[in-house]
């Protein structure tokens, strides 16, 4: 069974284990080395694995801070809005409808603000922000490009050391999609 190619592209057809690195910047710095080598680096994929979210708290969420950021958002859409309803008011209008859209936008974005805090009924009271990462990156290759890629990487070094870049202990066992004879 062969894996078609996607639309976005993110698909290999008989992909197989090449190399795992503990952070991107490693991963990318392998396919980096790799292409230097002439190494065909579009038949690659850099696959991130064991995904978790890390989320920051960076504060406490008070009612000034719920109109404050509501105020905000608000006043950034008025503008928008402003901008585009700007493009048909009569010359000399112009700055008078985008600053009247602005100020309807804080006033509508701190009364929204508001309200969605209190549906929170102090739950959560706090601001965060959020991002899923990877706790390590494989490389897979082609199948038919896998010995040459393992030949050519194992040139590379770890930074800082004189060491071979990290190699799986054991090769995974191939994939059932592998053709006959890979």
């Amino acid at each position: 069974m062969v894996q078609q190619q996607g639309r976005t592209g993110l698909t290999l057809e008989y992909p197989q284990h090449l190399a795992d690195f503990e952070n991107y910047a490693d991963a990318q710095r392998a396919v980096d080395y790799l292409s230097d080598q002439k190494f065909p680096v579009q038949n690659i994929m850099i696959v991130g694995t064991d995904l978790k979210q890390v989320e920051r708290v960076t504060g406490r969420l008070t009612w000034g801070k719920a109109a404050g950021y509501g105020a905000a958002t608000g006043a950034w859409f008025g503008v928008l809005l402003g901008l585009i309803v700007g493009i048909f008011a009569e010359p000399g209008r112009w700055f008078a409808v985008v600053l009247a859209a602005m100020l309807f936008g804080l006033v509508f974005g701190v009364v929204w603000g508001l309200i969605g805090y209190a549906f929170t009924g102090g739950r959560r009271d706090f601001t965060s922000i959020s991002q899923v990462v990877a706790s390590r990156y494989e490389l897979l290759v082609e199948h038919k490009h896998l010995a040459e890629g393992q030949r050519v990487l194992a040139g590379l070094t770890r930074p800082g050391t004189q060491q071979p870049a990290p190699q799986s202990p054991t090769a995974p066992p191939q994939s059932p999609t592998a053709p006959p004879g890979a």
